[in-house]
């Protein structure tokens, strides 16, 4: 696994704690107020939403080339440019950065089957 692929898991792994976390706070500063619980755990699931859209839209074209550069010396270059050509380019700088984060989810599972 790459250095960044970690440190990308890492800080997911630290949003998910601390939206967790802030979800106990809040339950336990409104337990008096059940009605209001009910609704916590709808918010709490938009914002890890927006936070994950917002990662998304942060992955840099030099992100998705050093995963996608992994899977190529993994011996995987025909999956790789077909993961490209998916997207709609013929060379990794043709894809719009919104696909980027799909494009990695799909190239993660490559060479794990």
């Amino acid at each position: 696994m790459s250095r960044m692929k970690l440190l990308l898991a890492v800080v997911s792994d630290m949003r998910s704690l601390t939206d967790s976390l802030q979800a106990l706070a809040d339950a336990v500063g409104n337990e008096s107020d059940v009605p209001a619980e009910a609704e916590k755990p709808a918010e709490a699931k938009e914002q890890v939403a927006e936070k994950e859209t917002a990662e998304e839209q942060k992955l840099t074209l030099e992100d998705v080339r050093a995963v996608l550069a992994e899977k190529n010396q993994n011996g995987l270059t025909a999956e790789v440019r077909t993961l490209i050509n998916k997207y709609g380019g013929s060379r990794l700088s043709d894809l719009d950065p919104v696909n980027y984060a799909d494009l990695i989810r799909d190239a993660e599972v490559l060479g794990n089957g």
